[in-house]
């Protein structure tokens, strides 16, 4: 079929024709802008899940959603940075959020105090205490001056929400990658969006993030527990995967035979990545406006490849070959979330051996912990890829040691 009308998105965090089984997580944001336009207060979110589930695709969503409702958006994709490039990144989003709430020339008191917090904040921003954008409005001795980030954002974003009230709009964070946060950062961003839930601010922050985020979250405020949810994002159903492989199809008179469907769900296991993936491979040698069982067939061995090559060789290119190894041992195991002591026993090592390596894997966002003593792959189906890309299970070269003989 023509490839200039595949219909199937398999790029990281773009929407698809469809975006299906996200009801509940869409009605929520819904509920929670309303409720803070009318000056109620709302737990926020949180959304979890491994990777390709479609939670960037989500905060897209609700990114168009708090547009439709006249609502200033600030998107930020988390990495780790130290506080200063934290303070630097929030004021240039947080300024240009400002304008976006109220032109200069129609600013009353509120805004012009939001202006003048943002430039005590940008001033902190900086190791020589001069920044290089300004407000054009001086700072106020007291306000967002404190030195400390939590301080300064909480007095940041209180006098943000009082000029979006005052201009009759909101203001979301919508921050992707939340796990790459420092607990300082993540802190200070809870602690600011408790301060405005508690004057009854239309401000919220919506994340999104890997399943240890929930704890994370916890660990930096006792409270957080309080002030978000935390929707868990999974893979479709049968059904609704069913639909994001054929509603996309349709709007090109192209039609999946139900034995095509069967495979096709038995194949990616409902993950929506994996199902964009898939549907451009099987499009790609399809040759007619029926897509049969063995088209899908037909097509795996490509989608695996693809795979292989890219979703989950992007991620193990990243790793050492102490790190490769715990991750083969885990795959050997299986797909299930592994003990520490198993992976290292598989190793031939103590557990207090291996422990840094998987520290490490957890930090990089390749592992995470579902429970005490155990650790789980953060991409789906990454323990076939590893049984795949590394068939024998070797021991990594001895590390190096500082000292000279």
């Amino acid at each position: 079929m023509d490839s200039r009308t595949n219909p199937y998105t398999p790029n990281a965090g773009a929407a698809p024709e469809l975006v299906v089984g996200r009801t509940d997580q869409l009605e929520s944001f819904k509920i929670l802008l309303g409720r803070l336009s009318n000056g109620r207060t709302e737990q926020s979110m949180i959304l979890t899940g491994l990777r390709g589930v479609g939670k960037t695709v989500l905060l897209g969503e609700f990114r168009e959603l708090a547009l439709a409702e006249k609502w200033r958006v600030v998107e930020i994709e988390a990495s780790k940075h130290d506080e200063s490039s934290f303070r630097k990144r929030m004021y240039a989003e947080l300024r240009s959020a400002l304008f976006e709430i109220s032109p200069r020339d129609k600013w009353g008191d509120r805004a012009k105090r939001a202006a003048s917090a943002l430039t005590s904040f940008g001033i902190s921003s900086q190791p020589d205490g001069g920044f290089t954008v300004s407000t054009g409005v001086s700072s106020v001795e007291g306000l967002a001056d404190h030195g400390d980030l939590a301080m300064d954002l909480s007095d940041l974003l209180v006098a943000l929400g009082e000029a979006a009230q005052e201009h009759k709009t909101g203001l979301v964070l919508l921050v992707d990658e939340v796990q790459f946060l420092t607990k300082n950062q993540l802190e200070a961003l809870i602690q600011a969006i408790h301060k405005t839930v508690q004057r009854r601010l239309p401000v919220t922050f919506v994340g999104a993030g890997l399943p240890q985020i929930a704890e994370l979250a916890g660990d930096a405020k006792s409270y957080a527990e309080r002030l978000f949810k935390f929707p868990k994002i999974d893979s479709l159903g049968e059904s609704d995967a069913q639909l994001a492989f054929t509603k996309p199809a349709e709007v090109e008179g192209t039609y999946f035979t139900d034995e095509a469907l069967e495979l096709a769900f038995e194949i990616t296991r409902g993950y929506p990545y994996f199902i964009q993936e898939l549907g451009y491979q099987v499009w790609a040698i399809g040759s007619n406006d029926c897509i049969e069982r063995e088209d899908v067939e037909a097509a795996r061995e490509a989608y695996e490849a693809k795979l292989d090559s890219s979703f989950f060789r992007v991620r193990l290119d990243r790793a050492t070959a102490h790190q490769t190894m715990y991750m083969r041992a885990m795959a050997q195991l299986g797909p299930q979330p592994q003990k520490a002591a198993d992976v290292a026993r598989l190793l031939g090592k103590e557990s207090n051996q291996v422990g840094p390596t998987r520290a490490e894997l957890i930090n990089m966002g390749l592992l995470y912990t579902p429970e005490h003593g155990y650790a789980a792959f953060t991409v789906p189906d990454f323990d076939k890829f590893m049984m795949r890309a590394v068939p024998v299970l070797e021991q990594p070269p001895a590390k190096r040691s500082n000292s000279t003989s």
